[in-house]
């Protein structure tokens, strides 16, 4: 049996999870919890095993019934602190005879949906995301100099061709963007890398830069770094696949030149 330590002010759970089968249901033994905030409690403490690997993704926790009693609460209670797990992405709520509460891992667009409505509640101007993706990408392609395999950059080289054919057919789209940032992050070959670029889609997307420029010159110019950018990658030229990548995300932001040569 494994003991849990709760947040301040409740009472302790404890939660028996069969190390035999890590895959069924985590059987439990819970003592009744007091807060006001009774579902709070339940939810954090859960959230607590789940995030110190005592309760693994695949494990079935009891049902509600069951929780309900051994916490000693409603089981409308129960059901608002397992709602909240399910909103965090921490447990999933399956329905039929082989349903129940099941723990799972937060996918990227739980996460990127999060600091998605930090980002806009706060505010965020364009250029700090710029700013952050600098930190981020500058980093990534130092990782993928020493990583990329032969497979890695026949991949990005192959996005570029792609982007290439769809910028003369008049087809171009800025998804093959995000696709070429996120075979960027793939062959630096770290996974948290490849987690934190999964929000390049969303909240830290770049498209409010770009919008000040004129798309077309935005579009071939985007094409054209990527190009170079692999060129350095496949030269293994670490320098300047980071000078690329940093005039890259700069551009234009407050203080860089981001109109077309000649326009007036």
């Amino acid at each position: 049996m494994t003991e849990l330590r709760p947040p301040s002010g409740t009472r302790h759970i404890l939660i028996r999870v069969s190390s035999a089968d890590r895959g069924s249901a985590a059987e439990g033994l819970f003592e009744r919890v007091s807060s006001p905030r009774i579902s709070v409690g339940i939810a954090d403490q859960i959230r607590t095993a789940i995030l110190e690997g005592k309760l693994q993704p695949g494990n079935r926790l009891p049902n509600e019934r069951q929780l309900a009693e051994q916490f000693g609460v409603s089981r409308v209670t129960m059901r608002d602190a397992l709602r909240s797990l399910e909103t965090s992405g921490l447990v999933e709520i399956r329905v039929g005879a082989s349903g129940g509460a099941f723990v799972t891992a937060p996918s990227t667009d739980v996460v990127g949906e999060g600091i998605s409505n930090i980002l806009v509640l706060s505010k965020v101007d364009p250029d700090e995301i710029a700013e952050a993706r600098l930190i981020i990408e500058v980093g990534t392609v130092t990782l993928v100099v020493e990583r990329a395999e032969t497979a890695d950059i026949a991949a990005l080289r192959e996005l570029c061709d792609e982007s290439e054919r769809a910028l003369a057919a008049g087809t171009y789209h800025t998804d093959l963007s995000r696709e070429f940032h996120t075979a960027l992050a793939q062959a630096a070959h770290n996974r948290a890398v490849e987690l934190v670029a999964a929000t390049f889609a969303g909240p830290l997307s770049l498209q409010p830069v770009r919008d000040r420029e004129p798309p077309e010159w935005s579009h071939e110019r985007t094409v054209a770094e990527h190009r170079a950018l692999v060129d350095a990658i496949d030269a293994r030229d670490a320098e300047e696949a980071r000078r690329i990548m940093t005039e890259h995300l700069r551009r234009g932001t407050h203080g860089v030149d981001c109109v077309a040569p000649g326009t007036p």
